[in-house]
């Protein structure tokens, strides 16, 4: 059998495969709130046959969404427009469901792709953003505002209030994402992290906020549930003090897109690691699983662009997938049995 379609279990969660939608922006919330676009997009990325599907990078505070159209899980009423998009892949799916809870930081207050991706101007509809130091990430905008050392219990605070909104919902696991430049992050490298306090300098200090995030969203979080962190394994910036694949090593073990990064973190921690990153084709994916690079793989523009990718990928491999019997006739009799369970008769 296919490595890449052998059940797998993060903690107590089983999942049928090791494929896994990744978390995807869709810039189409309103006001955070969650919209029909949610539920058309979320339940097709359901019915994939991935073991493992995570809702997009979800803001915990209102200043930190990336954009103003970004999914944000800062109060009840963000939940409860949530939870019709929830019910519709929990009717229609055996996937397990995660999220990916987020905080901008100074990459907030941008505009959607479409129209630009640049800062917002406060006059213009935008907000202030805020991050552990004021450096801008873009020299031609305005730096973000520091913060100041008081304010930082409260965003965690936000962190683990999402966290409990995000098990009401029945989510079976969360995601924290600690990547691409966003807030937390930001703390961890010293390019954006230039405090002097005990937030910044040395590694440790720099650890300390991410870890005291993650310590507030498991203590919410059922133990037999998985939380994890998503991470930029590197900085890529050599010649100058950044975030390195060492550091994120020795982080991994302290919380309990590039392959070869995720496998050296596997091996330094022993934690689970999901590969991501440029993911395309099935025989790519199952010798990642099937060479220990890493326990699961992640999809995202790969399965935008072909939302049947794991249809198609244990075709490839021999193997079978999850379906919806409504789905069970659609294989072309060359391909043979490839949905789990599936039989028919026709009159």
């Amino acid at each position: 059998m296919a490595k890449l379609f052998e059940p797998y279990a993060l903690r107590r969660l089983p999942l049928a495969n090791r494929i896994v939608v990744s978390p995807m922006c869709q810039y189409s919330a309103d006001d955070g709130r969650a919209s029909a676009w949610h539920s058309a997009h979320l339940g097709s990325m359901a019915l994939s046959g991935a073991g493992l599907m995570f809702v997009e990078a979800t803001a915990v505070t209102d200043e930190g969404r990336i954009t103003p159209g970004c999914l944000g899980l800062w109060s009840d009423a963000h939940a409860a427009a949530l939870a019709p998009a929830v019910a519709v892949i929990r009717a229609a799916a055996p996937i397990r469901l995660g999220i990916q809870l987020s905080h901008a930081g100074r990459k907030a207050s941008s505009a959607a792709p479409w129209d630009g991706g640049r800062l917002i101007a406060r006059d213009a509809g935008g907000w202030q953003p805020v991050a552990p130091s004021a450096i801008a990430g873009d020299p031609a905008e305005p730096p973000p505002r520091a913060l100041a050392i008081d304010e930082l219990p409260a965003i965690r605070a936000a962190f683990a209030s999402a966290g409990r909104r995000a098990l009401d919902l029945g989510f079976d696991a969360i995601e924290l994402h600690m990547a691409h430049g966003y807030l937390l992050h930001q703390f961890l490298s010293p390019v954006a992290n230039h405090r002097t306090d005990a937030y910044g300098g040395s590694f440790d200090n720099r650890i300390r906020f991410p870890l005291e995030v993650f310590d507030a969203v498991r203590a919410v979080f059922p133990a037999d549930r998985p939380v994890g962190v998503r991470v930029s394994a590197t900085d890529w910036l050599p010649d100058e003090p950044s975030w390195t694949l060492e550091q994120t090593e020795t982080f991994a073990q302290a919380p309990g897109y590039q392959v070869p990064l995720a496998a050296a973190v596997r091996r330094a921690s022993g934690l689970p690691t999901i590969a991501v990153g440029l993911i395309t084709e099935p025989r790519q994916a199952e010798a990642i699983v099937a060479d220990g690079l890493a326990d699961l793989v992640a999809l995202a523009r790969g399965v935008l662009y072909d939302p049947r990718w794991a249809w198609h990928a244990a075709a490839q491999l021999g193997a079978k997938v999850p379906a919806p019997r409504q789905y069970w006739r659609a294989v072309p009799r060359d391909v043979g049995a490839l949905f789990e369970g599936a039989h028919f008769g026709q009159r």
